[in-house]
């Protein structure tokens, strides 16, 4: 294929310095989509189907061209014909697919999967609106709808669809992918999203987030977690998790069918990985699909049990999902019977309620189901997967030591690194070499340097480097002026009572009346926050209007604002996270 260069002038009939940025990222979105979609396939026998409810994979123009090894010849065109390659990813929307570690855990996955050349694919849903975008207004948050579909973007319409069955009407799904690109690969994988026809997307105003819950056929994949304060929003939860595993499933067999499986075998072709309990219904899902291909029950769960894990986010009881089967009997009817009997065999062998799939209310644990019914389920850090094994799930351990393991949460460096921090990976680059860029083990190498004077003010000029980016970045965006030479303090995540934002604003608190007793800081502090609170969670909401409240009270402190500033990040996302993590200096 042509050089960049050479395809924009021989596409748009006129020379590179003479095209607009938006033409400039225009023909750069589709000269990298061209690049990918010449890549085959990873087509192993076997295949990961990685269902997860997010996929938080940040803007992907960058990710791209460094994945296929174009990223600093097209920096070095575009700036030889008077383009800044910065100024370009700006037009670039972020994809709105995911909202914390949950979907960054995916994304990072499905890059890494790529990168070691395996057979892997995600499986998730097409939201329209994703979560929010998240406005400050009168110190509070505002939640709108995140329009970031448009014509031109990564997804890539496919002819596969699926009829999905619910209790009073069947939706027909259409798939849409977008290329998963390896580092240095010369083959790829995809990420499917699963939407429907029949969206409406004037069900929502451009300044609300409010919509008719109930229209399920209009609203289905409107937005990711939509508000589920009522039952209308619980049942819709139920819809959309539902139509997304069975779209999954239904691919699953096919795929496999197509490769050669009878079936009875397909536990040799697939495995799926459930990303927190929100695709749990898999398992039954799958038991029901091979029953309808003629696989008798017994056979179908022992099949289901062999290619199905589950990764567990969170030791917090509320966040371990537990649906009323009369919910369940609402939505997906069918499913219930084969919820009923898994739940039958659990307590037929085991006496202890507490492991239990339905327990004595008549809520369905999908937590239960995915450990008694897959072969692995596993932390995402080892201190996590620990307190799993010794406390919160010890009645499971104690039954399946065999199935508990650690899959620590890691960062794939094309992102977090080479596009986020290039100074540092230049730095890595000259001081260990590049084998760090596949290797995590290869940062080691660091250590011996830790004593080197000049690899230390090296890193120093770094740190300020990308203080300075983030203060721009800041003042461009907010229109907030930070002190680049004060303690960049960060906490930057989803809003949530457990992730104690709560505590570090008493923190602010505290500093802000030593302040103003007399105790001046050494140096200057900026305390930076950044996350979206639920819309049903009052709480979260409350702590960032703290957190607004008091950046308004510090700032207007002529005694303290000197010394301490706090800063609230709007909208924060992938995009404003490779700016602030290379600036931090406290996390």
């Amino acid at each position: 294929m042509k050089n960049f260069k050479q395809y924009v002038e021989g596409n748009l009939e006129k020379s590179l310095k003479d095209c607009t940025k938006e033409e400039v990222y225009l023909a750069l979105l589709q000269f990298t989509k061209e690049k990918s979609a010449a890549l085959p396939q990873n087509n192993g026998k076997k295949k990961v189907y990685y269902i997860s409810a997010e996929f938080l994979i940040g803007k992907l123009l960058s990710n791209n061209l460094i994945n296929l090894g174009l990223y600093d010849e097209v920096k070095e065109v575009l700036s030889e014909a008077g383009h800044s390659l910065a100024e370009i990813e700006e037009i670039e929307l972020e994809p709105s697919l995911g909202n914390g570690g949950l979907g960054r855990l995916a994304a990072c996955f499905l890059d890494s999967i790529a990168t070691l050349g395996l057979t892997g694919d995600g499986v998730g849903l097409n939201y329209h609106y994703g979560l929010f975008e998240q406005k400050f207004k009168d110190n509070q948050q505002d939640a709108v709808p995140n329009v970031w579909l448009t014509p031109e973007s990564w997804l890539v319409p496919t002819e596969t669809s699926y009829k999905v069955p619910f209790a009073d009407f069947t939706l027909t799904s259409k798939m849409f992918d977008i290329d998963v690109l390896g580092y240095e690969q010369s083959t790829k994988n995809k990420l499917h999203l699963f939407d429907v026809d029949s969206i409406d997307e004037s069900l929502v105003t451009s300044d609300s987030i409010e919509f008719d819950k109930t229209q399920i056929a209009k609203n289905l994949t409107l937005f990711l977690y939509p508000d589920d304060s009522d039952e209308a929003g619980h049942l819709l939860r139920i819809y959309q998790q539902y139509f997304m595993v069975s779209n999954g499933a239904q691919l699953l067999i096919d795929e496999a069918l197509a490769k050669g499986s009878n079936l009875h075998d397909l536990a040799e072709y697939a495995t799926v990985q459930i990303n927190d309990t929100h695709p749990s219904m898999v398992i039954p899902e799958l038991i029901r699909l091979l029953g309808e291909r003629g696989i008798e029950f017994d056979e179908a769960v022992e099949i289901v049990s062999a290619m199905t894990a589950y990764t567990n986010h969170t030791i917090l009881s509320e966040a371990l999902e537990k649906w009323p089967l009369a919910y369940l009997e609402k939505v997906v009817p069918h499913l219930v019977p084969i919820i009923k009997e898994l739940d039958a065999r659990v307590k037929a062998k085991y006496e202890d309620p507490s492991v239990a799939i339905i327990d004595e209310q008549d809520r369905v644990h999908m937590a239960h189901m995915d450990i008694h019914y897959g072969y692995s389920v596993n932390g995402v850090a080892a201190l996590h997967t620990d307190i799993l094994k010794e406390s919160e799930l010890k009645n499971f351990y104690e039954i399946y030591p065999e199935k508990f393991n650690n899959k620590t949460n890691g960062i794939t460096f094309r992102r977090w690194l080479m596009h986020a921090n290039p100074e540092l990976a230049k730095l890595l680059d000259e001081t260990i070499g590049t084998e760090w860029r596949k290797d995590a083990s290869k940062l080691e190498a660091l250590k011996a340097f830790r004593h080197d004077a000049i690899v230390r003010e090296k890193l120093d000029k770094i740190k300020r480097d990308n203080k300075k980016r983030l203060s721009v970045y800041l003042q461009e965006k907010q229109g907030i002026t930070v002190n680049e030479n004060s303690i960049f303090d960060i906490q930057i995540k989803r809003m949530h009572e457990y992730k104690r934002q709560q505590m570090n604003a008493l923190y602010v608190i505290h500093k802000y009346l030593d302040i103003k007793s007399g105790n001046i800081p050494a140096r200057p502090i900026t305390i930076i926050f950044g996350g979206k609170a639920a819309p049903a969670y009052v709480i979260a909401q409350d702590v960032i209007h703290l957190i607004l409240s008091l950046s308004e009270l510090i700032a207007n402190d002529p005694e303290v604002s000197p010394h301490l500033q706090v800063v609230m990040v709007e909208n924060y996302n992938v995009t404003a996270a490779t700016h602030l993590i290379p600036a931090c200096n406290i996390s």
